[in-house]
């Protein structure tokens, strides 16, 4: 299915004619728990009208609950939501005037796909005709025009997703909130809507909160992430921050690829496998270092770090990624060409680029 990407800021569609500049987001000191189980702790979280965030961690760490306490389906036990200034945090789910997707479709399939765009019109009173056209506008911004007169069970996943994407925007709501909305596609299709997400979210200009455990989709499509791990927020920040400067080792662990090797930190150096890098953060002492795949390369006589024996490798088609013990036993990825085709049993050197490095206090 292709896009029209020329589509018209102009009055020909109601959603882009109305655009605004967003609604500001914020939540305070959220604390949530389920029969004395504590699952957010005292959580803040401030976002710019317009502004994509991502809530990224693993399964369990809180990111679905923050949602749905945005959302207003759940009731903080304690701390405020706010939306533009205004304490909604007593405000039930229908008045709070957000969109949401979930990883579920959830549509009603009895109706087409223009009556199910229009479902929450209808709800608020406004007429048929009036409910239609604007309808037919959100099915043009996911580019579904053409399949209005359909049956859910006509359409694939995908094209049923896009639908619920446009049922959340025709009502025009301030703020778009995605609760794992891709986790159910194939690779493809996510990556495609993925990217279409976020060409519509800057069109309109809405402010939008995204939940996933898929790093890759969180640094593609972000303004910021927000790392959760046990009900906080590790860290926030651009992708490029996270992915850059972790500031902690959860999230350099979680945010891209790495290997974990040791080192020995001296201020704002630290020797590896006799190397000297720089670090990102100052540190002394043993440390555990994270190095990025792309980062490590094979190396001449001369130049290497160390000797390794290749455990794998694996083509990615513009790339190879390959898996090495080193003489100390660490497993360590390296990135490179795909023309070079290590074996297993290999024996090899390798070497680290002088890249500022993460790197946190072992134990």
């Amino acid at each position: 299915m292709t896009i029209d990407h020329a589509l018209p800021r102009t009055k020909d569609n109601v959603l882009l004619a109305e655009a605004g500049e967003g609604t500001r987001v914020q939540l305070q000191r959220i604390v949530k728990s389920y029969g004395g189980n504590r699952v957010l702790h005292g959580v803040d979280l401030d976002i710019a009208p317009g502004e994509f965030v991502s809530l990224l961690g693993p399964s369990g760490c809180g990111k679905t609950t923050l949602l749905r306490v945005l959302a207003g389906l759940e009731g903080a036990d304690e701390g405020a939501v706010l939306l533009g200034g205004r304490d909604v945090s007593r405000v039930p789910t229908n008045r709070r005037d957000i969109g949401m997707v979930f990883q579920s479709y959830s549509l009603f399939p009895h109706l087409r796909v223009a009556d199910n765009t229009a479902f929450g019109l209808r709800r608020r009173g406004v007429a048929a005709r009036e409910a239609a056209k604007r309808a037919t506008d959100a099915l043009a911004l996911v580019g579904l025009a053409d399949f209005a007169g359909r049956f859910p069970h006509q359409l694939s996943g995908g094209q049923q997703q896009r639908v619920a994407l446009a049922r959340a925007l025709v009502t025009e709501p301030k703020v778009l909130l995605l609760d794992e909305p891709l986790s159910a596609l194939d690779a493809k299709v996510r990556v495609q809507l993925r990217d279409e997400i976020r060409r519509i979210q800057l069109r309109l200009g809405i402010t939008t909160v995204f939940v996933t455990h898929d790093q890759e989709e969180a640094l593609a499509v972000s303004d910021r992430i927000a790392v959760m791990n046990s009900g906080r927020v590790e860290q926030i920040g651009s992708p490029e921050e996270l992915y850059t400067t972790p500031s902690t080792a959860g999230v350099a662990a979680f945010v891209g690829l790495s290997s974990v090797v040791a080192g020995v930190a001296e201020g704002d150096h630290v020797v590896v496998w006799g190397q000297r890098l720089p670090l990102q953060t100052p540190a002394d002492g043993p440390v555990d270092v994270y190095l990025r795949p792309e980062n490590v390369f094979f190396a001449s006589e001369a130049e290497a770090a160390t000797d390794a024996l290749v455990e794998e490798s694996t083509f990615l088609g513009s790339m190879r990624r390959s898996l090495v013990r080193t003489e100390s036993g660490e497993l360590v990825r390296v990135q490179h060409a795909p023309g070079i085709h290590p074996a297993f049993g290999d024996r090899v050197r390798i070497a680290i680029a002088p890249e500022p490095v993460a790197a946190h206090p072992r134990g």
